[in-house]
């Protein structure tokens, strides 16, 4: 493991673990998932195969939020890492009807032959059902032949459906150069989801316009959440 990763997942294990969070007002949880296929903005992060993934979140009443993520990858033969380890942080909360989230993520590859990390900030804005979500890249791996500039805005809406069940949608827009670096295509492209949810299982739909993987995909999955 970089010696990145390490201090990001050991910042994140020390302020889990304080006794400090029995207190009121923090709270401590962890998520585990399983599904038949990984994707990041409509690409599949798994070549196509089955991903498991866990985290650990803490939360506290002034809209603070911390949190650390991880999930085995495979990208084939543009690269050897075998995991993804995640750290992010910011703060959300409501004013009235529309709720907001600020924050900044570090996607880390510890056992990559070489340093693949990146970072961005993201901001959201939501209202009912409807969310809204930026997200811009502030740092690439070392080497890039790229100007380190993505832009990625995402549109989501959920709604109720049939009994307890949640109805997804998104549509989601990547430009930049590094976008056209890493599909080898056009520097923008779309990503399209639907997704059917109830009482943790999730059954969806994935598609993209990049001609080298413009296939409608389907995955299933299965996700559990508890406070610790």
């Amino acid at each position: 493991m970089t010696n990145k990763a390490s201090f990001l997942l050991g910042t994140c294990l020390v302020l889990l673990s304080s006794n400090a969070l029995a207190a009121s007002g923090h709270t401590v949880s962890a998520n585990a998932a399983a599904s038949s296929n990984y994707f990041w903005r409509g690409i599949t992060q798994s070549d196509d195969g089955a991903a498991v993934s866990g985290g650990l979140d803490y939360s506290n009443d002034s809209g603070f939020y911390l949190g650390t993520w991880a999930s085995n990858v495979d990208f084939g033969e543009t690269s050897s890492t075998s995991y993804e380890l995640d750290f992010y942080l910011g703060f959300s909360g409501e004013i009235k009807a529309l709720s907001y989230d600020v924050g900044y993520i570090h996607y880390a590859y510890p056992d990559a032959a070489g340093d693949i990390d990146f970072g961005e900030v993201y901001t959201s804005l939501g209202w009912r059902n409807l969310s809204f979500k930026a997200s811009y890249l502030t740092h690439a791996q070392s080497g890039s032949s790229t100007e380190e500039d993505m832009l990625y805005l995402e549109l989501n809406a959920t709604f109720p459906v049939f009994k307890s069940a949640e109805l997804g949608l998104h549509i989601g827009n990547s430009r930049g150069d590094t976008v056209m670096e890493w599909t080898g295509e056009d520097d923008s492209y779309m990503d399209y989801g639907v997704n059917l949810s109830k009482d943790g299982y999730t059954f969806g739909l994935v598609k993209t316009d990049l001609d080298a993987d413009d296939d409608l995909k389907v995955y299933v999955s299965y996700a559990v959440d508890f406070d610790l």
